[in-house]
């Protein structure tokens, strides 16, 4: 599937969680209204946690922590739980396309996405498969985790390939249910999840990006693009809500 409607590759860019999600959003909006299927590939400065749509802000973030430094807080569009996105440690992915172009169901939709990150990451030389529902797994660890919403007849996706990371920083962000980050409380986060530079230790940001690039592009008809200067309007617009505390403070 996929394969007959060239799609759109915009690359790896930088921005803040807000305009991030923006794009993302302002992205389904024109590909809903018939504009190309898009992969995008992004980083966030500064760093954050997203929190998923349905989560309680104070049961998953610590606030304080954040805002000492510096690390914005942006709710998702899409499900699952809090995430902190750090600046230098990961690559993140956005694809957003028209149902037609996937599986029509959650997991088989989930595996055929999944499969781009599993090529991309065979060749930094990492073996990996697709767990359902939507983790990767390498080395009987998580690598990579994704969330996924359909809207007005497409399918948004968006996940992370952790490149690098520092749990004892990500616990200070997140309330794990302890007051004090204990080595054990590591230890247990280190048995479950790996990254890139576990497998590949010479690997910068960059190859893991050139890695994905060509694993989601493989056997496609694409091209690379850039954003329209109405979705960047549309973005700006978005941003603003994205960073409103009536929608942060959601629930």
């Amino acid at each position: 599937m996929g394969e007959d409607m060239e799609w759109r590759v915009i690359p790896l860019e930088t921005h803040g969680a807000f305009e991030n999600m923006a794009l993302d959003e302002a992205c389904s909006e024109s590909v809903a209204a018939g504009g190309p299927p898009t992969i995008r590939f992004y980083r966030w400065q500064p760093s954050a946690v997203s929190i998923g749509f349905f989560q309680s802000l104070k049961d998953e973030v610590n606030e304080e922590a954040c805002m000492q430094a510096g690390v914005d807080v942006v709710r998702r569009r899409t499900g699952g739980g809090a995430v902190y996105h750090d600046d230098g440690g990961e690559v993140t992915y956005s694809v957003i396309a028209p149902s037609s172009l996937l599986p029509s169901g959650l997991t088989e939709s989930y595996r055929e996405i999944c499969g781009w990150i599993v090529r991309g990451l065979d060749r930094l030389g990492i073996r990996a498969e697709f767990k359902p529902i939507n983790d990767i797994i390498a080395g009987g660890k998580k690598i990579s985790g994704t969330a996924q919403t359909r809207r007005s007849g497409i399918i948004w996706q968006h996940g992370t390939i952790l490149h690098d990371l520092d749990v004892r920083r990500m616990f200070s962000f997140l309330r794990v249910g302890a007051d004090k980050i204990s080595d054990k409380a590591i230890a247990s986060v280190e048995e479950r999840v790996t990254r890139v530079k576990n497998f590949a230790p010479n690997a910068g940001l960059e190859d893991t990006y050139k890695a994905m690039l060509a694993g989601f592009t493989e056997g496609k008809e694409w091209k690379q693009g850039a954003w329209t200067p109405s979705e960047t309007a549309r973005a700006e617009e978005l941003s603003v809500f994205y960073a409103s505390p009536e929608w942060v403070n959601l629930r």
